[in-house]
């Protein structure tokens, strides 16, 4: 009887070498099909839910949230639940909004010379990242902060080098941060496009890119409202930061004249920039959503003031007619507002309190100051 063993046949061939099969690319997001993005921000207080479907109720394609308290030090966990955020992932999934962007807290100082303070903003940037992860979200912004007696130039390299000490050991994923424009109140670091690209320039490694904001633009001295302006500045951020790095853009009108530098937002077409120069910004192929000439999935979300009920929604409803979309609006719910008559009542209330604390603080300082 033949050796079994005899009969195989042991020639190397090197077809017959093991080659492990690559990972497969990740599909791209379904709202990077060139199709124009418009959200506006909602509000997480009733729950992460209940922010996706005011994005709905508001006929908006993509929002922008916060994924904690944006005015305190976070004084419980840091995490949210994975049942929590598994429900949300999958309902964004349903109702197909994004991107999604996250607005860091803004007491957050990347820039601060105070040990204490900048490392404590590390920590909260940090667990803002690790929020936004678990949440599925595609962007992170947050404001650089502010210098105090620091230079411009030494506040750009204080910024990057934070953001390398909040992404070590956070497997980002799909996460992308992005460093937003400022208006230039103060020693604010970022109000100049140079120093945005001086930030992006040192996270080499790091996927970072920038959020513009109409209004901070403005007010920091771009004159977007002119036609020639907007050319200019265009070109500016071509030549500074790269249009293929502004992934979201903040569509806000301006309370503050050209050259202000003060962020005071207003309803669309109501401040100091109007309506036909959005509709300028918004139609503009460099800036559009779409190839050949600009960023597929390039939001526009709003942040602007909801003083009525109401307003939320017909600032939604405004930017697709200016976009010149109109047509391919989602359907808002009708009398829908994020603003209620009650939470009307009760905000109003808290700024006469706020307003009537601050007129008697003031009241007291000149009195002392009379008698000193």
């Amino acid at each position: 009887m033949p050796d079994p063993i005899n009969l195989l046949d042991t020639t190397f061939d090197p077809e017959d070498e093991y080659r492990p099969e690559p990972e497969p690319e990740p599909a791209p997001p379904a709202w990077t099909d060139g199709s124009v993005r418009i959200g506006i921000h909602t509000s997480i207080a009733k729950s992460y839910l209940d922010a996706l479907e005011s994005a709905r109720k508001l006929g908006c394609n993509a929002l922008q949230i916060f994924s904690a308290s944006p005015r305190m030090w976070s004084a419980g966990p840091s995490r949210i639940a994975e049942s929590v955020a598994a429900e949300f992932r999958a309902r964004r999934v349903e109702l197909g909004l994004g991107p999604l962007v996250i607005h860091a807290n803004y007491l957050i100082n990347l820039a601060s010379t105070q040990p204490m303070l900048r490392t404590r903003s590390i920590q909260a940037f940090q667990d803002e990242l690790v929020r936004g992860i678990s949440l599925g979200a595609d962007f992170l912004v947050v404001h650089p902060g502010s210098r105090g007696e620091s230079t411009a130039e030494a506040a750009v390299a204080t910024v990057a080098e934070s953001i390398r000490q909040a992404v070590k050991r956070v497997p980002l994923g799909g996460l992308r941060i992005l460093i937003e424009n400022t208006a230039g109140m103060g020693t604010a670091v970022g109000w100049r496009l140079e120093e945005v690209a001086g930030i992006l320039g040192l996270l080499k490694g790091v996927p970072a890119g920038a959020c513009l904001d109409t209004a901070h633009l403005y007010a920091a001295g771009y004159d977007i409202r002119s036609e020639a302006g907007l050319t200019q500045t265009i070109a500016m951020i071509e030549r500074t930061i790269g249009l293929e790095r502004v992934p979201v853009i903040h569509v806000n009108d301006s309370k503050v004249a050209l050259g202000g530098r003060v962020d005071r937002h207003e309803h669309l077409g109501k401040g100091k920039i109007g309506a036909e120069a959005f509709a300028r910004i918004l139609r503009h192929p460099r800036l559009g959503p779409s190839g050949p000439e600009g960023l597929p999935g390039r939001a526009f979300l709003l942040e602007t003031p909801i003083d009525e009920p109401g307003d939320d929604r017909r600032n939604v409803k405004q930017l697709w007619e200016l976009a010149g979309k109109a047509e391919q609006a989602p359907e808002a719910e009708k009398g829908y507002s994020m603003l209620t008559a009650a939470l009307q009542k009760k905000v109003t209330a808290q700024r006469k309190a706020e307003k009537k604390k601050k007129t008697a603080a003031e009241t007291q300082k000149s009195a002392k100051k009379k008698k000193g």
